[in-house]
């Protein structure tokens, strides 16, 4: 992106997700997206208000799509993409002073559809999108259903090595990867726990 546009490309962390699954003893998913809220939202958070302290207000341009859950169709129904808005009206956990330090908010792709957008990028999306992957800001996506966790930690040599990571972490906290009844079994049941647990195999 520094190539093609010309432009200083900042990059910001706050840890890593598996940082977060030791902090808090879980995995992210459902109602406790710890990634989301402490790898994304806080430390952009603290971004924008220091970088309007230093050169005044500027636009943030988010890439958020109301088709892409139902959720989204729902938060932003009320949004027009040719409109700015104050941060925490487009996220709520935004503080309201970075509307007063000049901080705005436009969602340029909001009304677009998948096909729109693969249309403008004719051709230089994610190669992962064209594997079978609708959805991959992080890969593999540790709160995503566990059949896409499935599918991603068997996809290539990388998700293979985030497996054997995951696993590790399984041991240390004591909790699964997978959430469902199914996941867990066709993924955390080995033969050698099978037989030990097996009365009759063990005779």
């Amino acid at each position: 992106m520094r190539e093609f546009y010309g432009v200083k490309i900042e990059r910001i962390t706050a840890g890593s997700v598996y940082e977060k699954v030791l902090k808090y003893k879980r995995f992210p998913g459902g109602g406790a997206r710890h990634c989301t809220d402490e790898l994304k939202l806080q430390p952009s958070k603290i971004f924008y208000r220091d970088f309007a302290k230093e050169q005044g207000g500027f636009e943030v341009w988010c890439g958020m799509r109301g088709q892409e859950s139902h959720e989204r169709a729902v938060r932003y129904s009320d949004k027009i993409n040719t409109e700015t808005y104050a941060p925490h009206d487009v996220l709520k956990k935004y503080p309201k002073y970075l509307h007063s330090l000049g901080v705005s908010f436009r969602l340029p792709v909001l009304d677009m559809s998948t096909q729109d957008i693969f249309d403008i990028l004719d051709g230089q999306q994610n190669p992962l999108y064209l594997q079978g992957f609708d959805r991959v800001g992080c890969f593999p996506c540790l709160a995503s259903g566990d059949r896409w966790k499935e599918k991603a930690f068997s996809h290539d040599a990388f998700g293979k090595s985030q497996r054997v990571i995951v696993t590790q972490l399984e041991k240390k906290i004591g909790r699964s990867i997978f959430t469902s009844k199914g996941g867990k079994m066709r993924n955390n049941e080995n033969q050698s726990d099978l037989f030990q647990r097996c009365a009759i195999c063990a005779i």
